[in-house]
Formats: C-alpha cells, sequence, structure tokens
C-alpha cells in the first residue's frame, strides 16, 4: 500500500503574529514554523500502517525551499520520501491541483490530509484532491483501518461518530483522534541522521490559477473593560438592557 501524507507548513501558535504592506501579507520574521497539527495526526497513522502493515509512507507539502525542514522532520519521523512542490501555497483550488497532479504520477491507495490547516482553517484542500483524483473521500476522519482494498473509517458528526467503508483509492481529512496526542512522535537522533539521506524530490508546478486572493488580515479585537456589578439585578439589567442577549 503506498501512503501520501499531505503536510502544511504552518506558524507555531506560539509565535507572535504580525502583518506588513498595509496588513495584507503574514510576516514570517522571527516565526517558528511546524508540522500543521491535523497533518501530524495524519503522519502518525500512516506510521502505523508501515510498522504493522508493510506500507511506503510519503509526504508532500506545497511551498518555497523555506518549507524542506518542515518535511525533514516528517522524514525523520519516519515517511520514506519527501516531495516538495514548488508553488507558493497561497490559494486552496491551486494547492488541490498540485497535490492532485502528485497522486496521480504516484499512483497512491490512501492519501492523508488534515481536515484544515492552522493558518487559514480553510478546510478545502483534502475534498478538492479526491475530486480532482475520482477517489472517495472521508472527512473529519478520528479513526481509520484498512483491510486489503477496503477501508473502515471514523468519522466525527455533530452529536456523534459514523463508521464508514469506503474502497481504495482514499481521501481523508482527518484531526484529532485519528491518533492520540500521546502517541505523536519526536525525531531522536537516528531518524535525524537517517533523514539526511532520505530522498526530497522538488516538482516543477503545474498550471494552476489562483481562485482567490488575501486582501487584508486583521487581528482580533482586544477584549475590553471588566465592569463589576454588585447585585443580580444590576446583572440581570445589563444582560437586558446593554449586551442584549436575555
Amino acid at each position: 500500500m503506498k501512503i501520501l501524507v499531505c503536510i502544511s507548513h504552518v506558524p507555531d501558535t506560539t509565535s507572535k503574529i504580525n502583518f506588513t504592506d498595509g496588513d495584507s501579507k503574514f510576516d514570517t520574521n522571527g516565526v517558528q514554523f511546524v508540522i500543521n497539527p491535523n497533518d501530524e495526526f495524519g503522519l502518525t497513522r500512516a506510521m502505523w500502517f508501515k510498522e504493522k502493515q508493510g506500507a511506503t509512507v510519503h509526504v508532500v507539502n506545497v511551498g518555497g525551499a523555506e518549507t524542506e525542514p518542515t518535511l525533514r522532520k516528517a522524514l525523520a519521523i519516519g515517511a520514506d520520501e519527501a516531495i516538495r512542490v514548488d508553488a507558493p501555497a497561497t490559494d486552496g483550488f491551486s494547492v488541490a491541483k498540485q497535490l492532485a497532479n502528485v497522486v496521480k504520477e504516484g499512483g497512491y491507495d490512501l492519501v492523508i490530509g488534515g481536515r484544515e490547516s492552522i493558518d487559514y482553517n480553510g478546510g478545502m484542500v483534502p475534498g478538492m484532491v479526491a475530486k480532482l483524483t475520482g477517489a472517495n473521500f472521508i472527512n473529519t476522519c478520528i479513526g481509520l483501518e484498512i483491510d486489503g482494498t477496503t477501508a473502515t473509517a471514523t468519522r466525527e458528526i455533530d452529536g456523534g461518530k459514523e463508521t464508514l467503508k469506503a474502497e481504495l483509492p482514499l481521501v481523508i481529512g482527518g484531526q484529532k483522534g485519528l491518533v492520540e496526542e500521546s502517541d505523536l512522535r519526536i525525531p531522536n537522533m537516528r531518524g535525524i541522521m537517517q533523514a539526511r539521506k532520505k530522498p526530497l524530490n522538488v516538482k516543477e508546478a503545474v498550471d494552476a490559477n489562483a481562485e482567490t486572493e488575501a486582501v487584508h488580515f486583521a487581528k482580533p479585537a482586544p477584549k475590553g473593560d471588566v465592569k463589576l456589578v454588585e447585585t443580580v439585578d444590576e446583572l440581570v439589567d445589563l444582560l437586558h438592557n446593554e449586551a442584549k442577549v436575555i
């Protein structure tokens, strides 16, 4: 079984975020980048299939050379090969087109992507990859087993969970629950040394028009001053007349 794990190169949530050019571009200066958490859950599950079922695991990213340390980390965790598509990842549709081309050329049985990335939170790429490649698709996936060419997946739905069966090839949008947080792997020295020798192939981008453009970013408004009240009647009055929530 050949598995492709899509890896997004995203800012660490502890980084201080700023914007430039009239708040139209993200300022990367001083920002630490990591593997997108939803993608890391997927990579960890792929490692299980590699160790238990002998799967081959490749990872792919759409981005510039600055994303290669993130791919090297994925290799150090245990992926066999990395692919970087040399194109800016600024639009969900164009990224999906690049990934779909890699999937078609590689003949992958299972494509694991994160439900969404924590930078743009678009939540659209895995579904579009499935459509562009003609594969089955299961989103919000929190459990996955493969038996031959049949996948059994559990996904999160409103108010509960749903278990589905689908034939390979399959694209999933994974999230927390696909593996436990305690199962996530930190690269050890042996893995880091091996990652240096594993192939990281750079592919030229295919033609793909960007369908969206970021025109303005804004940080959340700062929290307002706290208003202290002394009686329940005063609280009820404020909730009714000022906040207008009752």
